[in-house]
């Protein structure tokens, strides 16, 4: 057994800032990562904010505290870079939710509509689409293709979302977060009954009822820009619960409240500050994508950041 098992948390975030410059690496970690994990890392953020900056610095290697898909997308931006998945096993069920054979059937069933993939696809989805989105421009994507139909996949309560705001006919996949499918439409009521002056902000994932009941529904890029524009001093955060370690580091004097237990992502929480470290160490999970797969899949994102260029 490796001694490296028994190093406390100070010293494995002493050793992996020596590997980090010693392989010239940047942390990256997902809003829902464990506390302990983003404070590791250099940038927090969501999956593409943070595949951007990645392929903006000048680094060798991009350790991605996240689940698969995202690493992809890292990869698909940055493919002359060593990607690394800190935890192979964290995967997504929504991503997970939709195949491409599946997808293949449903586009020749719809042959005039345009595929709009969440960025929380694999990327062989991603190479399939027309175009990407994120939950913060899915609106201004969906509006902007010549197509009167558009077939979004594979979140249907983000594509009901986007429904609601559109003349597009909208044709939704049965895709959804289980995390968000988690929190319930009483658990928001029973907090709005406690903290009445509380700003509640919740995730376009979200079951429809909730997006009702919500002051705001946003991504979590857009949940931190929101809280510290807002003068509100406490906000029920109806999304996964690291979000609330990152609201809270931004804005100690704010208070910022759970929901539901529920909010919990077992994918999210499987990255560990050894898993960090050996990833770093020993070169563990590099991402890889076929080039056919990775250039057809770049085209989408490309394609959407051509509508949305900046976060």
């Amino acid at each position: 057994m490796s001694l490296d098992l028994f190093l406390d948390d100070s010293e494995l975030v002493a050793r992996i800032k020596e590997l980090k410059k010693e392989r010239n690496a940047v942390i990256l970690a997902h809003s829902y990562e464990r506390p302990e994990v983003q404070d590791i890392a250099d940038y927090v953020g969501d999956s593409l904010e943070l595949s951007r900056l990645a392929a903006k610095t000048d680094a060798d290697v991009i350790v991605f505290c996240s689940v698969h898909f995202m690493a992809e997308t890292a990869k698909i931006l940055s493919p002359q870079k060593t990607v690394l998945l800190p935890s192979a096993e964290a995967g997504c069920p929504l991503a997970d939710m939709i195949t491409p054979a599946q997808l293949e059937a449903e586009k020749a069933k719809y042959p005039h509509a345009a595929v709009v993939a969440y960025v929380n696809c694999s990327a062989e989805i991603k190479a399939m689409a027309d175009v990407c989105c994120t939950s913060a421009n899915a609106l201004q994507v969906v509006n902007s293709m010549p197509q009167d139909e558009i077939l979004f996949v594979p979140d249907q309560h983000l594509g009901r979302f986007v429904q609601k705001q559109t003349h597009k006919k909208m044709i939704l996949w049965a895709g959804c977060c289980p995390t968000h499918q988690r929190m319930k439409a009483k658990d928001i009521f029973a907090i709005k009954q406690e903290f009445p002056d509380a700003v509640v902000v919740v995730h376009p994932e979200s079951n429809e009822d909730i997006c009702n009941m919500a002051d705001a529904v946003l991504s979590t890029s857009q949940m931190l820009r929101y809280c510290q524009a807002s003068e509100a001093k406490t906000f029920v955060i109806g999304t996964e619960m690291g979000m609330l370690h990152r609201l809270r580091t931004a804005m100690p004097d704010k208070t910022f409240i759970q929901p539901s237990k529920g909010l919990i992502c077992p994918n999210m929480k499987m990255t560990q500050l050894e898993d960090v470290y050996e990833a770093l160490k020993e070169n563990k999970h590099p991402i890889e994508i076929p080039e056919p797969i990775r250039i057809k899949a770049l085209r989408a994102l490309d394609g959407m950041l051509a509508v949305t260029p900046t976060r």
